[in-house]
């Protein structure tokens, strides 16, 4: 499947931009015979035959309802996926320090998908705890947003970028502080407890990492060039962090939680300032909206769970 940075050859009409590159796709929406894009139904259940089923919005309300589990689905494989993503760097950083600050913000994240997901199978109530749920999921079940899965090579490189990295970790950071702050006031105890411990740690992630995307856009001239080379590969999927959803409708109904498409004012205001500073040119909006927060993804997480997976998978019965 194409991703906006990753298309190596044209598809059949598609329009080019002024420098000739191919404009963002949508990932996993099927074209007509014109290839147009038909909408997609967003946060739906599938059948059995893959036919779309209701979203059960008065059962969402309640703790066990599907939107509920969904919401707190959707914060905890984002602080996985993003988790994973941030421990392959251990051993690779460029200095020993960020080697470690990156492995402690890494272990942050993954503190705060166990939480999340001991929630879930909670609410769930069919005996499945946080490591069932982490290791032996499909990828049409997880729900983090498509950004936090992306790899840490650019396409067409041979090594991990850490431009990219710390950039990635500044604009989730960012958005997950604003974010926590407001799950601080769930009528969730549990979810308002784990919020206000992620809150301290989401601050201390988008300090830090906001001031490695300072320090390398406003420093040399080959750390602005792949800063802002990170900034605009990855700019596009920040979209979908505020598209909206019946899960987001009955987490604001219920007060267990905020729509995520109220943050985004406050978050552009927070971000366009600390690029403005790095000197860096914010890229200009696209039609292009990712879907891995509604369980449609990139091929990347794939891959991604093929790797976290292989043991849990090899010896499902294991217990340590």
């Amino acid at each position: 499947m194409a991703t906006p940075s990753e298309l190596s050859t044209p598809a059949m009409g598609a329009s080019h931009g002024k420098g000739g590159e191919l404009p963002p796709p949508r990932l996993g929406q099927p074209r007509g015979k014109s290839r147009e894009l038909p909408p997609l139904p967003l946060g739906q259940p599938r059948g059995q035959s893959g036919e779309l089923l209701p979203l059960p919005l008065g059962e969402g309300r309640g703790e066990g309802g599907l939107c509920t589990q969904r919401y707190i689905l959707r914060l905890a494989d984002a602080a996985l996926i993003h988790g994973q993503r941030l421990a392959e760097w251990c051993g690779h950083a460029p200095v020993l320090e960020e080697d470690i600050a990156l492995a402690n913000i890494a272990l942050d994240h993954i503190g705060q998908a166990r939480a999340l997901l001991s929630l879930a199978a909670e609410l769930e109530g069919q005996g499945r705890n946080e490591d069932t749920l982490a290791y032996h999921r499909r990828e049409p079940e997880f729900f983090n947003p498509t950004l936090l899965e992306l790899p840490n090579t650019p396409p067409g490189d041979t090594a991990p970028c850490f431009a990219r990295a710390v950039l990635r970790t500044y604009l989730w950071s960012s958005f997950a502080t604003l974010l926590w702050r407001a799950l601080t006031a769930s009528t969730h105890p549990t979810l308002a407890g784990i919020a206000a411990k992620a809150l301290k740690e989401s601050r201390y992630h988008a300090r830090h990492s906001g001031d490695w995307v300072l320090r390398l856009g406003d420093g040399s001239e080959e750390s602005h060039r792949r800063m802002q080379a990170a900034l605009d590969a990855l700019w596009p999927y920040t979209a979908e962090l505020f598209t909206t959803d019946a899960v987001d409708a009955a987490a604001q109904a219920s007060g267990l939680g905020l729509v995520w498409a109220d943050l985004r004012t406050p978050w552009l205001a927070d971000v366009e300032a600390l690029l403005h500073e790095a000197t860096l040119s914010l890229p200009p909006d696209t039609p292009f909206v990712s879907t891995g927060k509604f369980g449609r993804h990139s091929e990347h997480l794939g891959r991604l769970l093929a790797d976290m997976q292989s043991l849990a998978r090899a010896f499902p019965a294991a217990v340590w």
